[in-house]
C-alpha cells in the first residue's frame, strides 16, 4: 500500500462508527480499531455492565486505537437508555414535552453530558427531533417531545445546548422525519407520502432549529419520501441530503447515517452498496452497529469506489474534514 492509499484508507476509517456483540471486545473488532478501518465505536446495553465496567471498556477501546476513538451511545431517556442504574435514568422525552419547559430540557442535557463525559463518551445520539403526528407509529411514539413541531424544535434545541455545553456532541434524529410513519425501519422500509410543503411546516422545523443552535450532527432516516425521491430512502438519496440539509437548512456539520445493518437498507441494497451510496449522497459518517465483518466490507467498498472513480475522492475528503472538525470540538 503506497502513501496515497494509506491516506485514503485512514480517511475512510474516520467515516465508520462500528459496534460489536457482547461485553467483551472481539479480536476482529480490535484489529479494525488498530488498523484504522473503524474510527469510532457505538455501545449498546449488551456491551455494558455497571459504570466501572463501562468506563473500563471505553478505556480499553481507546488503548487499542492509534488515534483518539470517537465514542458514542444512544442515551435518550424512556425506553432507549443503554446505561442502566445507577446512571441517571430519565423519563421519556414526551414527559419533558408535556411540561414544555426549555430550562428543564437544557438541564437534562447538561446532566446527561456530565455523566456520559465522565465515563468517556464523546457523543450521545440524542435528541429525537421527530414530530409524533402518527399515534400508530411503532418506533417513535413517546420518544418524541410532542405532536407540536414548534414544541419539538424548542425543547430539542434546549437539550442540544445542554449536552454540548458540557462537552458531549448531540445528534438530532431522524432527518427529514420519522414521526408520521406506520412501520419500523429496523425491519422494513417505511414511506412518507407528504409533499414538501407539509415537510417544511412540520417535519423539518425541529431540524432547522437544531441547525441554528449548532447541533454537532444530524442522523438520517431510512425512510422513503416519494415526493422528493421515489427510488431511494433519505440516507441514500442525493435528492434529500445535499438539497435539504446543506441547501435549505444551511447546515454544514456532520450528517451521520442510521445503522446500515437495519433491514430498511440492508435488505434492499446490502451494507457495501449502501455505504457507498450514503457517502455519495452526502452522509459524512456511517453507523454499522453490530458486525465487524460488515464494517470491514463497508470500508473496503468505499475505498474501491474511490479507486475506480465511481465515488469522488473529494467527497470522502469533505466528509473526513467535517468529522475532524466535530472531533476537535468534542475532545476526550
Amino acid at each position: 500500500m503506497n502513501t496515497q492509499q494509506k491516506v485514503l484508507s485512514a480517511q475512510v476509517g474516520q467515516l465508520i462508527v462500528g459496534g460489536f456483540n457482547g461485553p467483551r471486545i472481539p479480536e476482529d473488532f480490535r484489529e479494525l480499531i488498530r488498523s484504522g478501518v473503524v474510527g469510532g465505536v457505538i455501545l449498546f446495553k449488551e456491551n455494558l455492565g455497571g459504570l466501572l465496567e463501562c468506563a473500563g471498556l471505553l478505556d480499553e477501546l481507546q488503548r487499542e486505537a492509534p488515534a483518539p476513538l470517537w465514542t458514542a451511545v444512544d442515551q435518550e431517556g424512556g425506553r432507549v437508555q443503554r446505561l442502566g442504574p445507577p446512571f441517571l435514568q430519565l423519563p421519556p422525552m414526551r414527559w419533558v414535552g408535556d411540561r414544555d419547559d426549555g430550562r428543564l430540557a437544557r438541564r437534562i442535557g447538561m446532566l446527561l453530558a456530565e455523566g456520559l463525559a465522565a465515563l468517556g463518551f464523546r457523543q450521545d445520539y440524542a435528541p429525537i427531533l421527530d414530530v409524533d403526528t402518527n399515534p400508530a407509529n411503532p418506533v417513535i411514539g413517546d420518544r418524541s417531545f410532542s405532536r407540536d413541531p414548534h414544541r419539538v424544535a424548542a425543547l430539542g434545541a434546549a437539550l442540544i445546548e445542554g449536552l454540548q455545553s458540557e462537552g458531549v456532541a448531540a445528534c438530532g434524529k431522524h432527518f427529514p422525519g420519522h414521526g408520521d410513519t406506520s412501520t419500523d425501519s429496523h425491519f422494513t422500509l417505511p414511506r412518507l407520502d407528504h409533499d414538501l410543503t407539509r415537510l417544511r411546516t412540520v417535519e423539518l422545523l425541529p431540524f432547522k432549529k437544531a441547525a441554528e443552535v449548532g447541533v454537532a450532527s444530524l442522523m438520517t432516516a431510512h425512510v422513503l419520501f416519494p415526493a422528493i425521491d421515489p427510488d431511494h430512502p433519505a440516507t441514500l438519496s442525493e435528492k434529500v441530503i445535499e438539497p435539504l440539509v446543506r441547501g435549505e437548512l444551511g447546515y454544514q456539520g456532520v450528517v451521520v447515517s442510521d445503522d446500515l445493518e437495519m433491514k430498511a437498507v440492508a435488505d434492499h441494497y446490502g451494507v457495501e452498496e449502501a455505504a457507498v451510496r450514503a457517502i455519495r449522497a452526502g452522509c459524512d459518517q456511517l453507523l454499522v452497529c453490530h458486525q465487524p465483518s460488515l464494517q470491514e466490507a463497508a470500508h473496503r467498498a468505499i475505498v474501491q469506489a474511490v479507486e475506480d472513480g465511481s465515488l469522488p475522492r473529494a467527497r470522502v475528503e469533505q466528509a473526513a474534514a467535517r468529522v475532524a472538525v466535530m472531533q476537535a470540538k468534542f475532545p476526550l
